[in-house]
């Protein structure tokens, strides 16, 4: 039930093939001004005339139709090549005609004439539908291709063996709200945006696991292997923590520190009219010179690490925004475990283009440091099942349906820096040496093959390694690489604890459940009580994320962890979510035996253990769903599909998305109003249970289905009977005779609703 325009799908764009027969470096600030009358497209070799880059940078067109076509995302192999994944199949028009045919590909790109521009095309994988993400590893691919993730082993670049490694990738949600990402992180784990697993292989098996939800489409990570991602109204959320911690309570939801708001700057400066989005029509989505004002498709993240842009661009973040046409870039700082950020300036854009099919949808970083885009050039970015009678106007008004086979990739970098990409050796003992290269994409890419390979000889050569006190990035690669090779010992990791420099010491400390055993586990203890004695703050959230690994050898060592760590820092956030992350379902008892000692109930750990217990007791109350789901088979479809990326499963809403539903005063109330607002949208804020929710903590708008060809009368009237009696909701039956009589009521109505005008004192009968 969500409005969002997703962010790497394009408003559908260009009339003819273009050849890309010259490709200028232009750094070009002055670009002519748009007509907001006619949208045409514009010859790849014409595209970077209509830019404006900022000052000092420079861009160039390494790929264009019709060597590549509809790209969504992509990745670079050891030897330089580009892997590309096209998604040709979206949105064909308006109505999404043909948008199940098998036409999107696995190709890659190759630069013969070493020129820096690809010039050679091979097709490695044909006739797939809607593919949303790619991700090499070891001598295969993975391709995610709903409802499905495939890994495809691969011999001179043609798959001979298809595996199945998750049958559920993309268990519910539409085009829009699907996982995407597939990527490749520190911890050597594959993390995803818009879902809650990881993947990875060990020895011929494929490993699935818990891992923190967030984000819609692009995922990235920095230098510690801390996770960003983004939503289509969000600038940049991300992790102050890595990924793999606070996983172990499954009672436990939004565990401080993950998913947090890391840019709240969402405002927007495009270079040209943006009339073309969905919700064009309400104040305040547009300014006066009808430009966006704010994110609605912010997509593809990226951490810039590529180490060529200069000290001031160091921890940077760089998002995309394809239906404003631009890239925005934001400076990200940390104090403590906090990570926050602000944009980088305030009225311009990193880079912008007044060519409305100009639509960057994914970032990279890669061999060279430059930071590369993916393109894919269309004019529809709005999917079938949220597109508003506005926006479909405008796309007929500009003739932006056609064509689909465009897509350009390019790369942007400081003016007049001779790029120079790094090969990666094989020999073993030199692969090493560039786990401490300054570019975070060789770094990660070295790692990789170690990983991959797990050549014998590289295993002296990263022991000493580890050592480094003058490249902590190249210890703590290497400290990741051994894990990854199976090879990290306890003496090792019980040394790297005691490094003075943090950023060693922390990714020690994450890495600790990895090898502490039964005979081991006193080692750890004594350590990890050490570092809380030493009043380490920082370390602090990281003890109380790893004191479950002493659990299953010892209780009362990681209970008293638990306890001297809540006794110290009461009052500390982050320190007591990591602690319940260790408490599945003994909550109560925990709590009471703290009492002891903290008797003051209104202190932090006291009330994130609460909020715990509370939520598993208001749980036991919820209706069955799996009743539920049987009684209004349509009405569970479409929640799963449509409503539960932003509502939650559990109805209780999702942080920067949607308020709850679950309990929730209009689910339960008139009819009307609910019918009302599934129609023809809701606008927020909106109060629930006497709290107002608004932007940034849900997002502006939820859509209306009035227009929505899919879903009958009788359809809305499921999914309205399936919330309003799913959980603890007691809302009265509705009928699809009562939505159609709602229907017809609200015929000429364009907007959403604001909830004034839902006041339950307005009638509809």
């Amino acid at each position: 039930m969500k409005k969002y325009i997703y962010p790497f799908l394009i408003l559908l764009a260009v009339g003819v093939l273009y050849q890309c027969t010259t490709h200028k470096l232009i750094i070009s600030n002055n670009p002519p001004a748009a007509d907001i009358n006619v949208s045409p497209v514009v010859p790849a070799d014409q595209s970077i005339s209509k830019m404006k880059l900022e000052p000092g940078f420079a861009i160039k067109m390494i790929a264009s139709e019709p060597l590549v076509s509809s790209p969504v995302a992509m990745t670079f192999d050891k030897l330089g090549r580009i892997w590309v994944l096209e998604m040709e199949d979206y949105m064909p028009d308006t109505l999404g005609n043909g948008e199940n045919v098998p036409s999107a590909k696995v190709v890659v790109l190759s630069d013969k004439n070493k020129d820096g521009i690809m010039d050679d095309r091979k097709v490695v994988i044909d006739s797939l539908v809607m593919p949303r993400a790619l991700c090499l590893v070891e001598n295969g691919i993975l391709v995610a291709e709903p409802p499905c993730l495939w890994y495809y082993e691969l011999v001179n670049d043609k798959p001979v063996k298809k595996t199945l490694i998750d049958a559920k990738y993309t268990d519910g949600g539409n085009v829009e709200h699907q996982p995407n990402g597939l990527y490749r992180a520190m911890d050597n784990w594959i993390y995803n945006a818009n879902s809650n697993k990881r993947y990875r292989k060990v020895g011929n098996k494929w490993l699935t696991e818990k891992a923190h939800e967030k984000g819609q489409w692009g995922i990235a990570q920095d230098n510690l292997g801390r996770m960003y991602a983004n939503d289509n109204s969000t600038n940049l959320v991300g992790d102050y923590f890595p990924p793999g911690l606070g996983l172990n309570n499954k009672n436990q939801r939004n565990v401080a520190g993950y998913n947090e708001r890391t840019v709240s700057d969402n405002r927007t400066f495009p270079i040209r009219p943006t009339p073309g989005v969905n919700r064009g029509y309400m104040k305040g989505v547009l300014d006066d010179s009808l430009r966006l004002t704010n994110f609605t498709a912010a997509c593809g993240p990226m951490i810039y690490r590529g180490g060529i842009f200069g000290n001031d661009y160091d921890f940077n973040a760089f998002v995309a925004e394809p239906s404003a046409n631009l890239i925005k870039r934001d400076i990200i700082s940390e104090t403590g475990n906090v990570v926050k950020g602000r944009e980088a300036y305030h009225g311009k854009e990193f880079l912008a283009s007044v060519d409305e099919r100009f639509r960057p949808v994914s970032l990279y970083d890669g061999p060279d440091g430059a930071l590369y885009i993916v393109d894919l050039y269309r004019g529809i970015i709005q999917h079938r099942t949220y597109l508003s009678p506005y926006l479909k106007q405008e796309i007929k008004k500009r003739d932006l349906t056609k064509p689909l086979s465009c897509g350009r990739l390019y790369k942007v970098y400081p003016a007049g820096k001779k790029l120079v990409s790094v090969t990666f050796p094989d020999d073993a003992v030199k692969l090493v040496t560039l786990l401490g290269n300054p570019n975070g994409y060789v770094r990660d890419e070295a790692q990789h093959i170690l990983v991959d390979t797990k050549p014998a000889p590289a295993i002296p050569a990263l022991r000493e390694a580890i050592k480094s006190t003058t490249n902590p990035l190249l210890a703590i690669h290497a400290l990741w690489t051994l894990e990854g090779m199976n090879q990290l010992t306890t003496d090792e990791v019980l040394t790297l604890l005691q490094s003075p420099q943090w950023i060693v010491r922390m990714q020690a400390i994450t890495v600790s459940p990895e090898v502490v055993n039964k005979t081991n586990y006193k080692q750890f203890a004594d350590v990890f009580g050490q570092i809380v004695a030493k009043n380490d703050t920082v370390s602090a959230p990281y003890i109380g994320f790893v004191a479950g690994a002493l659990q299953p050898f010892d209780k009362d060592a990681a209970n008293s962890l638990l306890i001297s760590l809540a006794k110290k820092y009461p009052n500390n956030l982050f320190v007591s979510d990591a602690i319940v992350s260790n408490l599945q379902d003994r909550e109560s008892a925990f709590q009471k035996e703290l009492a002891a000692t903290i008797p003051d109930t209104t202190r932090t750990i006291h009330r994130r253990i609460q909020r715990v217990i509370t939520a598993m007791e208001n749980a036991k109350r919820n209706s069955d769903p799996r009743v539920l789901a049987r009684q209004y088979p349509k009405g569970a479809a479409i929640f799963n599909t449509v409503c539960k990326t932003c509502h939650g499963e559990d109805g209780n809403g999702v942080t920067s998305l949607a308020p709850p539903l679950n309990g929730s005063e209009i689910v339960n109330g008139d009819m009307n109003i609910m019918i009302s607002i599934v129609l023809k949208g809701l606008s927020g804020p909106v109060k629930i249970a006497g709290h107002l929710y608004k932007a940034p903590e849900i997002s502006g708008e939820m859509p209306g289905f009035a227009d929505n060809k899919d879903f009958t009368d009788a359809d809305l009237a499921q999914i309205l009977n399936f919330v309003r009696r799913s959980w603890q909701n007691t809302g009265d039956r509705v009928g699809a005779g009562d939505v159609k009589a709602i229907r017809t009521k609200l015929a000429t109505r364009e907007k959403s609703f604001t909830m004034d005008e839902l006041d339950p004192s307005v009638k509809f009968n």
